[in-house]
């Protein structure tokens, strides 16, 4: 209940105040003339976005959400009040959707405003009206009504690395092994529901990684909650594919299982399929998980681009370090660092031939 990430709700901008039809009564002045002032401006609805917030968990039950309208006009040539705008806190990545349509009326990224429902106007007083012909104007202008919106809130988590993979493949576990978020972790099968983000210090730098729950064949059609998980992939820079050793369901193997929700990342979207991926076999403290992967590497090695495999146990800590600098090399565009012995031999520059 803590995590949402989609809403349906209505905005309704202020109205306008209407302009007032008033006369100037003072004592020892005649013909005083028309006195109405002008009606208020509607409040706004404004979208304002907040790096503190990480929930759209405010708008699950509160569905309407209006601006105050305008004042009306008062006599003595006194103007309404204004509406006070409305401000509605976003968490950053949140996709704003018109509801009919569907169609994308704003991706809040950055802090900052977004007026999403404009205010009505207010109208004019009958002191606006005067002429040199018509010097008593009996009318004045009503208000115009502000804006009403039905909206979808959608959230898509802003990170940097996006961890995939089957249920039960480990990503809780990984994610709460290289940063400091806590995921619930049991020895028993389950699945995550909800995202996780976590920090990692890598070198000088930092990045954030998404635990994405699980995806199943079919995601990208919705199974398995698959399209509100999937969503969540969109922002990330780059995947951590997790893929599990040992597996005792029948028709599972660590090759299936990649290509599988490869395929269900490219039916979703065909961007996601030409992100950069980092692929690893998990749980391989366990001897027939560790075969397994080796298999696996030995596999896509062998590949036109050879695709390098990581071997990895959150239980040991084995090949933790090196999984880490693969994901910070790809984010970061880091050249990998040469080993002993090879590259260029150093030495004294050779001399420049001389000219003929």
């Amino acid at each position: 209940m803590k995590f949402v990430d989609e809403v349906k709700i209505r905005v309704k901008a202020g109205d306008g105040g209407n302009g007032a039809v008033a006369w100037r009564r003072e004592k020892y002045i005649p013909r005083g003339g028309p006195a109405g002032g002008d009606g208020g401006n509607g409040g706004d609805v404004v979208l304002r976005v907040d790096p503190q917030l990480s929930t759209l968990l405010d708008y699950r039950f509160v569905r309407e959400h209006k601006a105050r309208n305008g004042g009306h006009g008062l006599g003595s040539d006194c103007n309404g009040t204004d509406g006070e705008d409305l401000v509605l806190r976003v968490p950053p990545g949140t996709v704003v959707k018109d509801g009919a349509s569907g169609e994308v009326i704003a991706d809040l990224n950055e802090p900052g405003d977004f007026v999403i429902a404009k205010g009505g106007k207010g109208g004019l007083g009958n002191m606006n009206f005067a002429t040199s012909t018509n010097q008593a104007p009996r009318f004045a202008e009503d208000g115009t009504p502000g804006e009403e919106k039905e909206l979808v809130l959608e959230l898509k988590l802003l990170a940097d690395v996006g961890i995939v993979g089957y249920p039960n493949a480990g990503k809780s576990t990984l994610i709460s092994v290289i940063s400091r978020a806590r995921p619930k972790i049991a020895d028993y099968p389950f699945t995550t529901l909800t995202p996780n983000l976590g920090v990692v210090g890598w070198r000088d730098r930092s990045f954030v990684v998404a635990d994405i729950p699980g995806l199943i064949e079919g995601a990208h059609s919705g199974a398995g909650l698959g399209h509100q998980f999937l969503r969540h992939v969109e922002r990330c820079r780059v995947l951590v594919h997790l893929v599990e050793g040992e597996n005792p369901e029948p028709g599972r193997a660590p090759k299936a299982d990649l290509d599988a929700i490869d395929r269900e990342l490219a039916l979703y979207s065909p961007e996601l399929a030409k992100k950069p991926q980092v692929i690893a076999v998990t749980k391989v403290d366990v001897p027939e998980a560790r075969a397994a992967g080796e298999k696996l590497a030995k596999l896509l090695g062998r590949r036109k681009k050879p695709v390098k495999v990581h071997l990895v146990s959150a239980v040991t800590g084995e090949g933790m370090k090196e999984l880490l600098d693969a994901v910070g090399r790809v984010l970061f565009k880091q050249a990998e660092p040469r080993e002993a012995g090879h590259g260029r031999r150093l030495g004294k520059p050779r001399a420049a031939k001389a000219r003929a």
